[in-house]
């Protein structure tokens, strides 16, 4: 089953370089926000390989668990405000809020307690490993649930704003692909993970990825028409 996230690990690599040559050619900084939340993916996504290959330790389940369960998604959440909101006020609130998560989820993630037993599972639970009701094993709900909800609906906005014109059918059908592939890792990707299914997680970290970054891809696929105010995920 490491086959699996080591796939999704590459892909989302390449999504990051992607993003960050777009970042390189344009220095919108809602590219650069996402190309960082697809590197933490890669890392994440390579932390399970690791661990289902060799083990899990402390440290490879503390990089797993900040990279991947908690800190990837606001940080493309952020990015999503930041190219909708295009406000100085909103992006300052956006930056703090950022610093007060990541260094939160660190402090937390680092400083917890953990049960032993619980790593040498293939896929620990966080459950498992941080305890039912710890702030550590909250931290998901707390910070990356919310995120996806501003992510989605953030796409739905876009996908709204480009309904029914024509040269805009691949920024649109991007769009949605982009939210899909989110929901693939925000939805069943969890599932899995809190049941330890290693197989059918490793499977949604592939498949999740590699749909944004086919939405990524529509989405690019501008034409001399389109306007390039628009939202292009």
């Amino acid at each position: 089953m490491r086959v699996f996230p080591i796939a999704a690990a590459l892909v989302a690599l390449i999504f990051a370089v992607r993003l960050g040559r777009r970042f390189a050619q344009t220095r919108r900084i809602y590219l650069a926000m996402w190309c960082g939340a697809l590197l933490m993916y890669a890392i994440a996504s390579a932390a399970v390989a690791a661990g289902a290959a060799a083990g899990w330790s402390r440290s490879l389940f503390e990089v797993y668990w900040i990279f991947g369960a908690v800190l990837n998604v606001p940080l493309l959440a952020a990015g999503e405000v930041h190219l909708l909101g295009r406000n100085a006020v909103l992006d300052l609130a956006v930056w703090v809020v950022l610093a007060f998560v990541f260094a939160y989820t660190i402090a937390v993630t680092r400083g917890a307690p953990m049960h032993a037993a619980a790593l040498a599972e293939r896929l620990p639970s966080g459950k498992e490993v941080f305890g039912d009701g710890s702030v550590a094993f909250s931290l998901p709900q707390l910070i990356s649930i919310p995120s996806y909800l501003i992510l989605v609906a953030g796409a739905a906005w876009s996908a709204w704003r480009m309904r029914g014109r024509p040269e805009l059918r691949n920024r649109f059908i991007g769009t949605l692909l982009v939210a899909a592939g989110a929901t693939i890792t925000a939805a069943a990707g969890s599932a899995f993970a809190a049941l330890g299914n290693l197989p059918a997680f490793s499977i949604a970290l592939l498949a999740g990825v590699a749909v944004m970054f086919a939405g990524f891809l529509r989405a690019t696929e501008s034409r001399p028409s389109e306007r390039s105010d628009l939202p292009a995920h």
